[in-house]
């Protein structure tokens, strides 16, 4: 099987994608999206093992390179670790999707303190960090993607998940945020606000959202979209 040849970057090298949340769903459907368009695939999760599948769909499907990292969205010093060891396998990340979010239910005046501080630490410290760890080099370069998943309830909270309903709010508005700081140098920042429940064989099927990922991607420098409401 042949397969279209990657686009090659400034350095002689195939442009990466590097997923930091990469489990079924969106974050897999948007590495094999990435790869289709030429990415080598940098796929980042708690649990590499059992990614080995993916890994062996992209490079199948698409004859680009994918490979699995271990890294904690909750944990600084693993997340850091995990990206630094993807760059040193494939270099400097074109397009940095963020695709972690905790989705424990819990009312206003029942989820504790310590719920809400971990959440936020993974569905939003966690995507700070990933961006600020990539942004020097597309900076540099003047050139690169960063996306976040991000969701409804940013729009339209729910008392029964409040936690990710302040996340979710607090993510978009992240992106704005960096957006406005990057934007001047040629880095693009984007939310895809997925405004529904994923669900394989609907409108929200993981396969039609990583179209929207890819799309954002593809915008050309000055006319960035910095969201995209996936309805």
């Amino acid at each position: 099987m042949s397969h279209p040849a990657a686009p090659a970057s400034k350095s002689g090298r195939a442009p990466c994608c590097v997923i930091v949340g990469a489990g079924p769903g969106i974050g897999q459907a948007v590495a094999l999206a990435f790869a289709r368009e030429g990415h080598d695939i940098a796929l980042l999760a708690r649990r590499p093992e059992r990614l080995s599948g993916s890994c062996d769909e992209i490079r199948l499907k698409t004859g680009r390179q994918a490979r699995a990292y271990a890294a904690d969205a909750g944990d600084a010093d693993a997340l850091i670790c995990g990206l630094d060891a993807a760059h040193a396998d494939f270099g400097d990340c074109d397009a940095l999707v963020y695709n972690v979010a905790t989705h424990e239910r819990g009312r206003p005046l029942q989820v504790s303190a310590d719920q809400l501080i971990s959440d936020f630490r993974i569905n939003v410290v966690g995507a700070l960090l990933a961006a600020r760890a990539v942004a020097p080099a597309m900076v540099a370069r003047r050139q690169g993607t960063i996306l976040f998943t991000g969701g409804g309830f940013a729009y339209e909270p729910s008392a029964d998940y409040a936690s990710l309903s302040m996340d979710k709010a607090a993510l978009r508005s992240l992106t704005y945020t960096l957006a406005q700081e990057l934007g001047a140098h040629g880095v693009h920042v984007a939310t895809v606000t997925v405004h529904g429940f994923v669900q394989h064989g609907t409108r929200f099927d993981p396969s039609r959202i990583a179209g929207a990922f890819v799309a954002l991607h593809r915008q050309p420098k000055g006319h960035f979209d910095i969201e995209t409401v996936y309805k």
